[in-house]
């Protein structure tokens, strides 16, 4: 070896912080409110220094387990906090198995609602030292600053789950200072007015809740001002009942609305009771232009017999009523939720439901299977509707009484062919074609057999394959006319913006249009429903016009 040749750069390890909150979301874009929460409260519940001494790490679903260990491992940790969920649970386990088989002597803590229940039977659990159930905001600083042994910290914790502890909400601070100038950028910022839900819906997590708690209005609103004065343009509200408390929901909607005067590329998402939307909501929702606003709202059956048997309580006639103004009068992008699974619900019942809802016509209809998440009282149907759950995450029903396997199986294909045909807003026309005359769940039903039966996978479709096969259904199936099917296809494909070429399209693809500029601020896919909705407003104008 060359003496004189110069010696490698070793970098120098990165600073360190004694602990770690960390967590693996679903996707880049998403932001962990809960990680921020627990920062922003180290030093208010933990004592004055603690939050100098943690930092915050997030990483994303697919990233090497190795790597993500040996990022935390840099940092020097004695406690390592981690966010636990039903969609990272696995991979979150992997985590800790790697970090207790090189490190064993770092506290591992966990919480989040995936840990919050069953604690005995999960394997993740038993890996880590503490598992805190519930609420971490004011329970997570209390036990690091025990765990470092810190003055007035207390003895060393005994208890490996402890219950956490729900204070006053103005006992909290508030996180939104830590989101940083790259998450304002290219994240979605979580934002929440209140926590809880006075609702009981046996299916959801927020059922065990015995109210919903409003953060106080006049601290939430300055909070909202900071992030809009620092760059903030697109809020996901994750309140389970934005409209539950009107006078709140009337001061938010209209300071998002000033906002929008000065900086038309606001973007707000909230999650609405369905059947409660006064007037001095609709007045304000009203205004709002095109792109501003988006809806998430939970239908998720129309059956009157499950409804009750779930515990849910809902005004379906005045549910109808409310989505179908959404829809015809105002602007917002609509998200309608349906679960199918239910007990007691049939496929014939479910299929009438849905064909309710997609008469209302939401720009989406977000069709999931019932999941058995941790905790829900869902479980008290299990014996009677011999309710059969897959014992893996995400813990979706399997076969019930009234719907067998086979079935199940093909309503889960029905979800996967309808987000990726009908919510994707690329067949607006072609869609028509397939799911009219008559029931648009029995026609999407034979579609989605149809196609499993042809190409054997749901995933993985080329859009230009996907053009082809709806072509072979309409026509070879279903015996439509060959030329208004391609005429219909084209328009969408063209709407798409996509450039290859079809084979049913080739011959009428050159000298294709252009598709109309879109929305910056909004996905393809909700500029392809937004123009969708002003087709919708212009058929009722003509219609109004008839009459």
């Amino acid at each position: 070896m060359n003496s004189l040749a110069p010696s490698p750069v070793i970098p120098e390890p990165r600073g360190g912080a004694r602990i770690v909150l960390a967590t693996l979301n679903a996707k880049y874009i998403h932001a962990s409110l809960g990680l921020r929460y627990l920062l922003a409260n180290m030093d208010r519940h933990g004592g004055a220094g603690l939050r100098a001494q943690t930092q915050l790490r997030e990483f994303v679903i697919g990233q090497p387990a190795t790597r993500m260990v040996e990022d935390l491992l840099a940092l020097q940790p004695e406690v390592i906090g981690l966010g636990v969920y039903i969609w990272n649970v696995v991979e979150t386990t992997q985590l800790v198995r790697l970090l207790k088989t090189l490190r064993p002597d770092i506290k591992i803590v966990l919480g989040g609602p995936e840990v919050s229940h069953e604690v005995g039977e999960q394997e993740i659990c038993r890996l880590a030292d503490h598992v805190i159930t519930g609420w971490g905001d004011v329970s997570f600083p209390k036990l690091c600053r025990a765990l470092l042994k810190l003055p007035g910290g207390g003895p060393q914790p005994l208890m490996k789950v402890i219950a956490g502890e729900q204070p006053p909400l103005d006992d909290l601070a508030l996180p939104y200072q830590d989101y940083t100038a790259e998450d304002l950028a290219q994240r979605l910022l979580y934002v929440e007015a209140s926590r809880g839900c006075p609702f009981k819906c046996e299916f959801c997590l927020s059922s065990l809740d015995k109210t919903a708690w409003a953060f106080d209005l006049d601290s939430f609103m300055a909070e909202m001002e900071a992030l809009y004065r620092r760059g903030a343009r697109n809020f996901k509200f994750v309140d389970r009942t934005f409209n539950l408390k009107i006078d709140n929901s009337v001061r938010i909607l209209q300071f998002f609305l000033d906002r929008i005067a000065e900086a038309p590329d606001v973007f707000v998402h909230f999650e609405v009771v369905p059947d409660s939307l006064p007037d001095r909501l609709k007045e304000l929702i009203a205004q709002f232009p095109e792109g501003a606003l988006q809806f998430e709202v939970g239908i998720q059956s129309f059956n009157p017999e499950v409804q009750q048997r779930i515990s849910r309580k809902q005004d379906n006639l005045k549910t109808a009523e409310n989505l179908r103004w959404l829809v015809t009068q105002s602007r917002a992008h609509v998200h309608a939720d349906l679960i199918f699974g239910l007990p007691g619900e049939t496929l014939q019942s479910f299929a009438e439901g849905f064909d309710r809802l997609h008469a209302l016509a939401p720009h989406e209809i977000q069709f999931g299977v019932l999941k058995r998440l941790r905790g829900t009282p869902i479980t008290r149907h299990t014996a009677q509707f011999a309710m059969a759950y897959d014992p893996h995450t995400p813990y979706t029903i399997l076969q019930n009484s009234t719907v067998d396997f086979a079935t199940m199986q093909r309503i889960k294909r029905f979800a996967r062919y309808w987000d990726m045909v009908a919510n994707s807003g690329r067949f607006a026309l072609s869609l028509d074609l397939l799911l009219a005359p008559g029931s648009a769940f029995g026609h999407f039903l034979a579609f989605s057999d149809w196609l499993w039966q042809t190409t054997g996978k749901t995933h993985e479709f080329a859009l230009e394959k996907l053009v082809d096969l709806l072509f072979a259904h309409l026509t070879q199936v279903r015996g439509l006319d060959e030329q208004a099917v391609r005429d219909a296809l084209l328009v969408d494909y063209q709407a798409s913006g996509a450039r290859a070429r079809p084979r049913c399209l080739a011959d009428l693809l050159s000298g294709a249009q252009k598709p109309e500029a879109s929305d910056k601020r909004l996905t393809g896919r909700q500029n392809r429903h937004l123009s969708q909705q002003k087709n919708l407003r212009e058929d009722i104008r003509q219609a109004a016009a008839a009459a």
